[in-house]
């Protein structure tokens, strides 16, 4: 009997093979068979290789000149078309100071700052996820309220945008 995953497994897999390959100790397909299998995905050779392609990453040397997959900043929109659409995973969003508390659907808060984090919006310092909250951090001290509204805004650009992303500065 086959076992069909839904998206958000995908988009599990997908980020976990992001993780492992920006940590460098990805070096063929078969290594990332491998890894995937030990954080609880199985896949075939042909399924490490279309998500490699999916995410953007790109064999070539380390500064010790060994062959490992690497994932430049040019591939970003790789990454995020392998996320969920934050549309889809935004329920609430609520601020204070240099804080945003963004509630998700339980399992979602992981997909949602990953996609955040590579979204170009250039008022974030990072994302803290948990399992449906992501922690926020604008630049600004006071700027919470104001990156509030941007994520608002990014959630309708993306659910209105049929899944194509617009490039943000």
């Amino acid at each position: 009997m086959a076992k069909v995953l839904n998206s958000s497994s995908v988009s599990a897999r997908r980020s976990k093979a992001i993780s492992l390959i920006k940590a460098g100790v990805v070096h063929s397909q078969s290594d990332l068979v491998k890894l995937l299998k030990k954080a609880g995905f199985v896949v075939t050779q042909a399924t490490a290789s279309r998500d490699l392609e999916e995410v953007g990453a790109v064999r070539s040397r380390n500064e010790f000149g060994e062959l490992i997959y690497q994932i430049g900043s040019s591939s970003d929109g790789a990454i995020a078309k392998s996320m969920p659409l934050p549309s889809d995973l935004i329920l609430s969003v609520e601020s204070s100071g240099n804080l945003v508390v963004v509630r998700t659907p339980p399992g979602g808060a992981q997909f949602l700052a990953s996609s955040l984090d590579n979204s170009g919006i250039a008022s974030i310092i990072g994302t803290i996820a948990g399992d449906d909250t992501v922690l926020v951090v604008s630049k600004k001290s006071n700027g919470g309220a104001e990156l509030a509204k941007e994520l608002l805004s990014f959630s309708k650009v993306s659910k209105h945008s049929n899944g194509k992303r617009k490039a943000r500065k």
